[in-house]
């Protein structure tokens, strides 16, 4: 499961890399981090205010 992740943020950080497009790189990292912070609170009583941002 790892190696497939890994390999996956190895390719997109070789496309960013390559084309120049460093741009996306805060991009992806602000939807990994809200990403995360959904799937951390899901069982906790912080949850209804998080889900109230979208």
């Amino acid at each position: 499961m790892f190696a497939n992740t890994w390999e996956f943020v190895s390719d997109l950080w070789g496309y960013i890399y390559e084309r120049k497009k460093f741009w996306l790189a805060p991009l992806i990292i602000c939807l990994v981090l809200l990403g995360a912070l959904i799937v951390l609170t899901q069982g906790s009583a912080i949850a209804p205010f998080i889900y109230t941002i979208f």
